[in-house]
Parts: C-alpha cells; structure tokens; sequence
C-alpha cells in the first residue's frame, strides 16, 4: 500500500548552513558571485549570517529552500553554468531555537569550564 503524502507538511521553522560552489569561474575566486548571493539574502527579509565558509539562514521551509534556489537562479542567470551546493538543515519541535542561541549554549559550556 503506496503512502499519501499529499498532506505532510514542512516544518514551520528551520535552520539551513549552505555552501554555494560556482563552478567554471573565470578565475579561482569566487567572491563576486557569493556578493551576488548576500545581496539576495539581505533583500529576502530572513535572518541571515555569512561565515567563512558559507552562509546560515533561518525561516519556514519553504522560504528557506526558495531562496537558495533563487541563489542558483540568480548566478545562473549572469552566466553561472554549473552550481554545487551543500545544505544542512535542521528543525526542532520541542523548542524555539535561534542560531546565536545554539553558539551561546555551547560558549556557556566553554566559559563553565575556566
């Protein structure tokens, strides 16, 4: 018996780290199309945070999702061939959770130990 699953819903909030890989650049920097992106993570309107190594985001699913196909769509779009992207996304329900409060539980850790 095939399961339906026409009516499971996204969770109502996540937290998604992603790593966006241009590939076929010009040259081995990437920074101008990863300026590209943070422009369109500050027009989105989530909460945001780029790192060295990527950028975090928070929001529903589905905005989150969106936008990093937007991210995509966007270097597509001035010439980007190919894209590889990394995500990670994490939900919870038992309780609400930003990313500053998941880096200040584990520096509360670390500071209990001095």
């Amino acid at each position: 018996m095939a399961m339906d699953i026409s009516n499971v819903a996204t969770p109502a909030k996540c937290t998604a780290d992603f790593c966006l890989i241009p590939i076929g650049t010009p040259t081995a920097s990437v920074s101008a199309q990863i300026a590209d992106v943070q422009r369109l993570m500050k027009k989105s309107g989530l909460k945001y945070s780029m790192h060295s190594a990527g950028t975090t985001v928070e929001g529903s699913w589905e905005d989150v999702t969106r936008l990093i196909g937007q991210a995509h769509t966007i270097l597509h779009d001035k010439g980007i061939v190919r894209i590889q992207t990394d995500i990670r996304i994490g939900s919870r329900t038992d309780k609400a959770q930003t990313m500053e409060d998941k880096v200040a539980a584990v520096e509360k850790l670390l500071a209990s130990e001095s």
